[in-house]
């Protein structure tokens, strides 16, 4: 897959888009400010860029001015604002960019833009086959870590496990925690098809598991 640099001075924003873009395969390097990107740029070469336009340093716009002029722009670069104008976004056209993301960003947006960016900066490349997935290992207090346990246990595994005389909260997060961990093991770490199977989103159950403090490490497949 491809090497991708994300610039973006948010924490959060970096690492929510590393972790889809993790998820869909890609090696993803991340700068907060333009100082990290330059030094990133020089070192890894990525294959495509996403670039934040307001920085505290130096704007994405300006960077982006900069890589042109000095013969630096070999690779697609897609820029992201929440508030940018759209002048910005057709001056950041015209000195090279291949596209504009509105903040937020959606999944759909992201993964379609990643994907035109890769065919248009990269020449093709032959398939390589996918190595298959490990199993999502499950932490010992789930109710849902015996081996022989099927989707119609749930019921009466739960009701034990999570006593009803706990807070309401306290309990529904037990619930959604141990919902989400067996998915996960059931569909061997894709969040593709945990999204599609419990009707989320895929941004939205990403920020969910996180708040769950579900360990998605585990689940995600290694890369050579």
């Amino acid at each position: 897959m491809a090497n991708i640099l994300v610039v973006d001075d948010e924490h959060g924003i970096r690492e929510l888009l590393s972790e889809i873009l993790n998820d869909e395969g890609h090696t993803v390097e991340l700068a907060e400010n333009a100082a990290q990107a330059r030094a990133a740029r020089l070192r890894d070469r990525p294959d495509l860029v996403l670039l934040d336009i307001w920085m505290p340093d130096t704007d994405g716009v300006t960077l982006l001015k900069e890589w042109s002029s000095t013969g630096a722009l070999t690779m697609p670069v897609i820029m992201m604002s929440g508030h940018a104008t759209i002048d910005t976004a057709v001056e950041a056209t015209k000195i090279g960019a291949l596209a504009f993301l509105e903040k937020p960003v959606t999944l759909q947006k992201l993964l379609k833009a990643v994907e035109q960016g890769l065919a248009k900066g990269a020449p093709p490349k032959p398939p390589v086959p996918t190595p298959p997935v490990p199993a999502l290992p499950l932490e010992a207090s789930s109710p849902y870590a015996s081996a022989d346990f099927e989707p119609e246990d749930a019921g009466p595994q739960a009701q034990q496990h999570f006593g009803l005389d706990k807070p309401l909260r306290e309990a529904r997060d037990e619930f959604e925690k141990a919902y989400f961990e067996y998915h996960l093991a059931k569909e061997n770490g894709s969040m593709t098809r945990v999204a599609e199977k419990t009707g989320l989103e895929r941004t939205h159950l990403y920020r969910k598991l996180k708040q769950l403090r579900v360990d998605l490490v585990r689940g995600k497949r290694s890369t050579p």
